[in-house]
């Protein structure tokens, strides 16, 4: 029966169409983003944590190697 209908209307209005491709692309453009900003947070926080362990070694405080 819908099908009949949107038939018998004329079909998918474009305006309808144009803003749904729209959104998708803006969906996809969005999706990008967050898998590029998630990537540059890993790294940042592999950054910060190497850097939280290289200052808690105290090398005044360290013994001396074995020889």
């Amino acid at each position: 029966m819908a099908k009949a209908l949107l038939g018998y209307v004329g079909g998918s209005d474009p305006r309808l169409l144009a803003e749904m491709r729209r959104l998708q692309q803006r969906v996809q453009d969005l999706e990008s983003e967050l898998g590029r900003i998630q990537a540059e947070n890993d790294a940042l926080t592999a950054a910060a944590s190497h850097h939280e362990i290289m200052e808690s070694i105290d090398a005044h405080q360290a013994e001396p190697a074995l020889t």
